[in-house]
């Protein structure tokens, strides 16, 4: 590959976007700065994977630093706190075409009016089969193109017809015949992705449930980050969010798939304790971990006033563990180990084959936290609790309101995960409490950002884990 093709873009290209994006970008499902006004773009790389010139369409590959007004202040936060600047990186592919056919009209992006691309049409790349069919070709041969990296573990299959799926989360995908699919990650942060990282460990280590990359691509401008990751398509696989909600449509009972699920959890969990270094919880690990998920309800009660009524009973949760006195539940908690897990684990993140076996995807953890906090080793119970906060999830989801059924999934996961690890979650009441009021903290202020009308689902979970033994 040419160093030379891939770097002459030129200095102006930005500014001459910068209109495009300022209307573009905030409408994305993948944006993470919605509700909040757009300073400015900094150019961190870009790539020409498809020169642009007037024969046909061109690829441009975009790292692009978002300034924007910072959220407002955490614990103790001054006026001038509240109005710093924050600059999230997001990864752009940029179709441009003097005309745009008619299958790509959605795609637009807008008309550049000045600089190098003027009077051009510029695009959201990935819709465009041609081009998405150039990044699968990049991926079939490792090397270095300009500031991006391609690597591969295994050989990949070219020729492959490309489809973007529907479903956009805060990534993108595409699915290449039913062979790959590639997830691009599109806010993009220094250091390699737990989503590449993890299933390679867990490919080392043997572990079938969890399907292994096949290649994947980085850049090192300005420091290394991950950026795609294609691994195999589990062709006919239902997730389990879906298959959830058809068994409460259709009247039936699920603790068979729950308890199922619960053994591919802590056969993952197993896999990851011996593939990567885990360490004990002792005291301050506990407290550690109380002052960080109090933090987190002082952050979000700022944000969800709605929280306000609730909060002396919620901390109780978090207390609990970190009472390291005599008698105290938080003795309990030390000689539980920590290491790496999901992060982010509940129903949609499973995939039943059609041979009845459960798989566990997307391990990039939940994307609105650090890097560098998803990486960090912690106990397993807390995969665990997202996983118990899915199956109220999708009870809540059903009229009328199905409680029991949720209650009932809800031990056959344990059981499922007892039965396979030797551990069974409920043993430590208190942890799995204060994760599970972690993890309905942090949905009260996603719903109430991104999808208001759902904020009742874990508001209903707040009024009961505020309650005495929750």
């Amino acid at each position: 590959m040419s160093e030379a093709a891939s770097t002459r873009t030129p200095v102006a290209l930005l500014p001459s976007l910068t209109p495009l994006l300022h209307e573009w970008l905030p409408r994305q499902r993948w944006f993470a700065g919605k509700g909040r006004p757009v300073a400015g773009f900094l150019l961190v790389s870009a790539a020409e994977l498809l020169p642009v010139d007037s024969t046909g369409p061109g690829l441009l590959h975009l790292l692009v630093r978002v300034q924007q007004p910072g959220p407002a202040g955490g614990k103790g936060a001054s006026t001038k706190a509240t109005t710093r600047e924050t600059a999230d990186c997001y990864q752009l592919l940029l179709g441009v075409r003097t005309t745009l056919p008619p299958h790509l009209a959605s795609a637009l992006i807008g008309r550049v009016t000045s600089g190098p691309l003027a009077g051009r049409a510029v695009y959201e790349g990935l819709h465009d089969p041609r081009l998405a069919a150039l990044l699968l070709e990049r991926l079939r041969t490792p090397g270095r193109f300009g500031p991006l990296r391609f690597d591969r573990a295994a050989p990949v299959r070219g020729g492959l017809p490309a489809r973007v799926l529907d479903a956009e989360q805060s990534n993108s995908s595409l699915v290449y015949g039913d062979s790959y699919i590639l997830k691009i990650f599109r806010r993009v942060y220094p250091g390699i992705n737990p989503d590449l990282e993890l299933p390679l460990a867990l490919a080392r280590a043997g572990c079938d449930r969890v399907p292994a990359p096949v290649a994947w691509y980085e850049s090192d401008a300005p420091e290394p980050c991950t950026l795609g990751v294609l691994q195999p398509y589990l062709r006919g696989s239902q997730d389990g969010w879906q298959l959830a909600l058809k068994a409460l449509a259709d009247g039936r009972d699920f603790t068979g798939e729950a308890r199922a699920l619960g053994r591919a959890t802590a056969e993952v969990h197993t896999a990851l304790a011996a593939a990567l270094p885990t360490v004990s919880l002792g005291r301050p690990q506990t407290e550690h971990l109380a002052t960080a998920m109090n933090e987190r309800l002082d952050a979000a009660v700022r944000a969800v006033p709605a929280l306000l009524p609730y909060v002396r009973g919620l901390r109780t949760a978090f207390d609990a563990i970190a009472d390291a006195g005599p008698g105290g539940a938080g003795r309990a908690q030390r000689g539980q180990h920590s290491q790496r897990i999901h992060g982010d684990l509940h129903l949609g993140q499973a995939l039943r084959t059609p041979d009845g076996s459960w798989s566990v995807i997307d391990f990039e953890g939940e994307p609105a936290r650090p890097l560098a906090e998803r990486r960090r080793v912690q106990p397993p119970v807390r995969d665990i609790a997202g996983m118990l906060r899915s199956f109220d999830y999708a009870a809540h989801s059903h009229r009328p309101w199905n409680p029991a059924w949720a209650a009932r999934c809800r031990a056959a996961y344990c059981e499922g995960y007892a039965d396979a690890s030797g551990t069974d979650p409920r043993a430590e009441p208190e942890l799995l409490r204060a994760y599970e009021t972690d993890k309905a903290v942090y949905e009260v202020v996603y719903e109430a950002r991104h999808r208001p009308d759902w904020l009742p689902v874990p508001m209903s979970a707040i009024q009961r884990l505020a309650l005495p033994g929750g």
